[in-house]
């Protein structure tokens, strides 16, 4: 059974916030790394490197970031200025993207 695309599944719709939560996650693919018997006993960082795996807490702010771009560039249907406010008087290296959350 493939464990990630239940762990990521609706990661743009809902994030965890609390912390305890975030580490209920991660212990999942924790445990379904230590299935590999090549890889049982080894640390578990390690064992997402020899996986070619990255922590689901970076695949939460890479599906974060993405999803910003897609809303800036106009590649989803949503309007940028309901979630963001361009930031004034400050300079960016080579784009105009420079953003503060709206409140």
């Amino acid at each position: 059974m493939m464990v990630r695309p239940h762990l990521e599944y609706g990661n743009i719709i809902w994030e965890p916030h609390f912390s305890l939560d975030k580490q209920r996650l991660e212990r999942v693919q924790h445990r379904a790394t230590t299935m590999v018997p090549a890889l049982k006993d080894i640390p578990y960082k390690d064992r997402l490197k020899k996986l070619r795996l990255p922590s689901l807490e970076y695949r939460r702010r890479r599906g974060d970031m993405i999803q910003v771009f897609k809303i800036l560039t106009g590649r989803e249907r949503l309007q940028s200025d309901l979630f963001f406010v361009e930031a004034k008087g400050s300079s960016t290296r080579g784009h105009s993207y420079k953003l503060t959350c709206k409140n």
